[in-house]
Parts: structure tokens; C-alpha cells; sequence
């Protein structure tokens, strides 16, 4: 496969200099949009958001673009035909909703008056995630000028929700809704980051997540303990050998058929994995912690990357108020999560889960268990073609060995893997000092840059790779 030639480089990176300034103009008009989803008195400013972007990718060039309205804010979709009927589809997705955010909160400055300190654009939304989402228009402009093309080398679709900072509850039936609209060969998620400023990296893949809350239930009433205390079961007894429970002496998660599918590490990835410039002390306080701790014979980033966990988020259940109060109480509650790695399926861990509390309770205890929203695991094999794209074109941007990174979270990602039936590939440039969700949110302006460079290299390659897999 040919690489893009330095002809082509220098036109890339001299028209988005030519460029830059009216860029990061338009962008600051968008960031001081207040498009918080989370706060029923922002609902018009999202809206706003969504139109003004329509408006942006129609004057970018997009010959489609939509807003698509949902039960809650509304997102936007935008479609460029190459115009070669061999061409790979490629959907971007990203979402231009935001944190909620106010000066009192820690702010040095108004956090929707973007301002710019050295090389940092300060603003709400300024890496996450409208800053990665506004990288691809100036990106597919660089690439047409780069290349004479009059339409992107792919077919080029972009899908931008509005609620995916509220935890995206209507985005799952959007994509399943306009799935015929959203087939694509690939999907690219441009809501994500790089280990540092000096290590550019590529994610690969997201844990999934299934939630519950347990309800225990002893007595039909708090009773004296002096009087049924030690003749009864206890409902917060219960509770803490449940948890109590939830681990063996290795750190492993015990609940039966939890592990049943899981995708192993490779030595490999292992082996990528341990050449990042990982520093466990700097870890540490950034996790406010004083110790590791975790599965057996793993490390801190393999077991926050491609391991399954399970955690307690909250118990409770008696008297909670100052002094004592001698009772044996009638509830117990627990809250646990676990995050979920390839190969691991929500419903068949949530049926697990269930079999798996019932079977530790004792006679005496009722209970019931409620589950949350669902999230799938996502994992793109690092030999994937249009991986390796990505790879390349970020090599070719940055100028240095791309290494590989996964995310610990979870995301609306895997419904657009399991939807479309498409690989996930990450494309960000946020690094970890950017401050998602935090007060004073930033990004790097050269990273940026960055970003939109890569975007203006990928859609060739992911062309030309497409056309040497025929």
C-alpha cells in the first residue's frame, strides 16, 4: 500500500494552518453554547447546539445533514457520499452535549466564554467532546484539498447524540430506529484520548457495565436485639457476608460463570500494554489511593483494561444515627456494579448475578434485585485493517511509534458495535490533563491540531486498505 507522500503532508498541514484561526473561531462559538443535557433549564441550549452544528457540517460540505430528534435532546446526523462505489462507509461518532459547569464550582474563568491561556483552549466541552467532534470538519477539508478529491474517499457519515453526558438513555433506540441510515464497514469514536502529550496512543477497546441494587429483608419491623437479636436472621448480617462473599483469596470475582467467555490477553498485548510509561506512585495519588489491590498475577493496567471486576458502591441498612440504638433491623440494601470485558454478555452476567444472591441468603431473608441499564464490552483486534488505518494515519500526524492503550469505563460505543454489526475504532487527542467533567476543562491546541491532521490522513488510507482487503 502506498503512504501519503510529503507533497501531500506539506498540503495537509499548510492548509490547516491557513485555516487554523477561522477554526478555532468557529469553535469557540459552539463551546459558549451551554448544552448541558443533564439540566432540564439548558433543553433549548442543547437544541441550539444540535442546529448550530447542522448548520456547520452543511457549510463544511456534508451534502445530508439532519437533526434527529429523540424523547430527550435531539442528535445530529450528516452523510458525504464518495461517490465511488467501492469505497468503505465509515460513521463517526461523537456527542455535543456537555458537564454541567459554573465559575463557583472552581472555575478561574466563565467556563462557556472560551479563552485561550498559552497553547490550551479553556472551555466547558473543549475536549470533551466538542473539540474532538469540530476536528473532523477541518479534517475532511484538509483531506479534499490534499488529495482534489471533490467528495471523501469513503463514504463519510457522522452521528453526534445530545445525551450522552445524562448516560445516553434514548441513544440505543436511536441507532436501532436509523440502523439502515447507519450501516457502515466501520465506526469511529472520537469521544476518547491518548496516554500523554508524548505518548500518542490508540484505544481498543471499552469494559461494559451491569449494574444492581439488592434489597434485603428480614423482620416486618426494627425489633429489639436484646429480645430476637442471635434467635433471627439479621438482614445487615446478610448483607455484609454477601459481600463479604463476592471475592475468593485471589481477588477473583466468586459468583459461578462470571468469567464464562472472557477474552484472554494475549502475550502481546501484554507486551504493549508494558511498554507504556506507566508510573504506579503518580497512579496512586491520582487515584487518591495508598495501595494497589486486585486480581492475582496481573498488573494495575491489566486489571483496569481487560479484566471483568465486580464492586460494592453502597451498603446500608439499620440505625445510622449518632449513638446507639439496639435493633435488629428489618432492611438491608446493597449496590454493586460490574464492569464487563470481551466476550462476557450483560444478560447471561445479570442471570449469574441473580442465581448467584439468592443462593448466599439465608432462610428468613427476602430480597429483591433490580438491574440498570446494561452496557457491552468493545474490542477491536489489533490486527484489524481499518485499526492499522488508524495507526498509520496517526503515525503519519504525530511522527512517532503510535502504542495501544484500552478504557476502563464504558460507553454508548458497544451500541454501535452491536447494532451495526461494525469494528469500533477510537480516534482522540485528549490527554488526561484536559480535566473531563472537572473545572477549568482544557485542550492541548497543538493536539488538537493533531487531530484534525490525522483525519485529513485516514479517510485515504482506510480507502486504500479497504481496496487491498478486496
Amino acid at each position: 500500500m502506498s503512504k501519503p507522500v510529503d507533497s501531500a503532508v506539506s498540503t495537509v498541514r499548510a492548509y490547516i494552518e491557513h485555516h487554523r484561526a477561522e477554526f478555532l473561531d468557529d469553535l469557540a462559538a459552539w463551546l459558549r453554547i451551554p448544552s448541558v443535557s443533564a439540566q432540564p433549564a439548558h433543553a433549548q441550549d442543547v437544541r441550539r447546539s444540535a442546529d448550530w452544528l447542522a448548520k456547520k457540517l452543511a457549510g463544511t460540505g456534508f451534502p445530508t445533514v439532519e437533526v434527529w430528534q429523540t424523547p430527550g435532546a435531539p442528535a445530529v446526523f450528516a452523510e458525504w457520499p464518495s461517490g465511488d462505489p467501492h469505497a468503505p462507509t465509515v460513521l463517526v461518532y461523537g456527542h455535543h452535549d456537555v458537564q454541567p459547569a459554573a465559575r463557583e464550582d472552581g472555575w478561574d474563568t466563565d467556563p462557556f466564554e472560551p479563552v485561550v491561556l498559552g497553547n490550551r483552549l479553556h472551555a466547558r466541552g473543549a475536549a470533551d467532546d466538542k473539540g474532538q467532534v469540530f476536528f473532523h470538519t477541518l479534517g475532511v477539508r484538509a483531506h479534499l484539498a490534499a488529495t482534489g478529491r471533490r467528495a471523501p474517499a469513503v463514504n463519510l457519515k457522522l452521528l453526534i447524540e445530545g445525551e450522552e453526558e445524562s448516560g445516553s438513555p434514548h441513544f440505543r433506540a436511536l441507532v436501532e430506529e436509523h440502523s439502515g441510515r447507519l450501516a457502515a464497514d466501520a465506526v469511529i469514536v472520537s469521544d476518547t484520548g491518548m496516554w500523554s502529550e508524548d505518548t500518542p496512543t490508540v484505544c481498543t477497546g471499552m469494559r461494559g457495565l451491569v449494574d444492581c441494587e439488592v434489597e434485603l429483608r428480614g423482620p416486618d419491623q426494627d425489633i429489639h436485639s436484646g429480645s430476637f437479636g442471635g434467635a433471627v436472621p439479621n438482614p445487615a448480617t446478610a448483607a455484609a457476608r454477601l459481600v463479604a462473599a463476592l471475592h475468593d483469596e485471589h481477588a477473583r470475582v466468586a459468583i459461578p460463570g462470571f468469567y464464562d467467555g472472557v477474552v484472554e490477553l494475549t502475550d502481546r498485548e501484554r507486551a504493549l500494554f508494558a511498554e507504556l510509561p506507566f508510573d504506579e506512585a503518580q497512579w496512586l495519588r491520582t487515584a487518591k489511593s495508598h495501595a494497589t489491590h486486585g486480581e492475582a498475577g496481573l498488573t494495575t493496567l491489566e486489571r483496569i483494561w481487560a479484566r471483568p471486576t465486580a464492586e460494592v458502591n453502597g451498603i446500608g441498612g439499620g440505625y445510622q444515627g449518632p449513638g446507639g440504638k439496639t435493633i435488629v433491623p428489618s432492611r438491608a440494601q446493597l449496590k454493586l456494579s460490574f464492569r464487563l470485558v470481551a466476550g462476557q454478555e450483560p444478560d447471561r452476567v445479570e442471570k449469574a448475578v441473580a442465581a448467584w444472591v439468592a443462593d448466599q441468603l439465608p432462610a428468613g431473608i427476602s430480597h429483591t434485585i433490580s438491574f440498570g441499564g446494561a452496557t457491552r464490552p468493545c474490542l477491536t483486534p489489533l490486527d484489524h485493517p481499518a485499526l492499522q488505518s488508524v495507526v498509520r494515519a496517526m503515525g503519519q500526524a504525530f511522527g512517532q511509534k503510535i502504542r495501544f492503550t484500552r478504557e476502563g469505563g464504558s460507553g454508548p460505543a458497544a451500541d454501535l458495535q452491536d447494532v451495526l454489526d461494525a469494528p469500533v475504532l477510537f480516534l482522540g487527542i485528549s490527554v488526561p490533563s484536559d480535566g473531563w467533567h472537572a473545572p477549568n476543562e482544557k485542550v492541548e491546541l497543538d493536539l488538537l491540531m493533531k487531530g484534525v491532521e490525522t483525519t485529513a490522513y485516514l479517510w485515504g488510507d482506510l480507502a486504500e486498505s479497504w481496496a487491498d482487503e478486496r
